[in-house]
């Protein structure tokens, strides 16, 4: 029998005592519990393979290693940033970006997208799909500083620059959420040596709100004049020379 008898009167059982779960539902209970939060807060990097591979097989045959490389990498606000490299022409860009990505993907596949590069400054942009998906912001925040703990390891003194996450329309409602990850990234960010923080947030408000003008039809990704904001944001940042040299 799957469940034991409930025991009468005078049986000698303790006050407390149950009968006990079939094995069969103890077992998935705990399954559940093992799972559950590896479902909600990650996805499997595996189902980038292919576009990484065509991304690594792209700027293999495009990447000059007698130049210094500028790598951009992230969600698909870099991947769809197609006018990246003629934006700033008298740089060698590398755009890395893989739409739906979140940090924990990146730290999968930071080898084959941004080390072997030996990039004299790194860009980020990741935690918008984390945080949509989910995860908390000191979740997120942990995996880009396992992130820059990597690239520490192989380039310590690369200027790494993290975009804030952007404000969206379609996104707007967890606001709150954003502007608490915007927070902890920048303070972490503030307290490291070559991390630097870069916000696109305020700037793509306009008011209280977000910049409608600024969106495609989907109110999530970035037209020309969303773009024009992360210029501006960014070109400082990218025109300050590098006190690096690599051997």
């Amino acid at each position: 029998m799957l469940n034991s008898p409930v025991p009468g009167p005078g049986s000698g059982r303790g006050k407390g005592w149950f009968p006990l779960f079939p094995a069969w539902l103890g077992a998935g209970v705990c399954l559940l519990i093992l799972v559950l939060p590896t479902h909600i807060w990650a996805q499997d990097p595996l189902e980038f393979e292919q576009e990484i591979r065509s991304l690594e097989r792209k700027y293999d045959s495009l990447w000059n290693p007698g130049r210094p490389a500028l790598v951009f990498t992230g969600s698909s606000s870099i991947r769809m940033w197609d006018a990246l490299q003629d934006t700033f022409p008298d740089h060698q860009i590398l755009n890395m970006g893989f739409g739906g990505s979140q940090a924990s993907d990146l730290l999968h596949y930071l080898d084959v997208l941004v080390l072997k590069y030996r990039p004299e400054k790194v860009f980020i942009y990741e935690g918008d799909n984390d945080l949509a998906e989910g995860k908390r912001p000191r979740r997120v925040l942990k995996d880009l500083q396992e992130v820059a703990t990597l690239i520490r390891k192989n380039a310590p003194r690369t200027p790494i620059i993290f975009i804030s996450a952007k404000p969206s329309l379609s996104r707007w409602h967890l606001r709150g959420k954003y502007r608490r990850f915007n927070r902890k990234l920048e303070r972490w960010a503030g307290k490291g040596d070559a991390l630097i923080y870069a916000d696109v947030w305020y700037p793509m408000l306009r008011g209280r709100k977000v910049d409608a003008s600024l969106f495609i039809e989907d109110g999530l990704h970035l037209n020309e004049l969303g773009y024009e904001i992360w210029k501006q944001v960014l070109r400082p940042l990218i025109e300050t020379p590098s006190k690096i040299s690599h051997p």
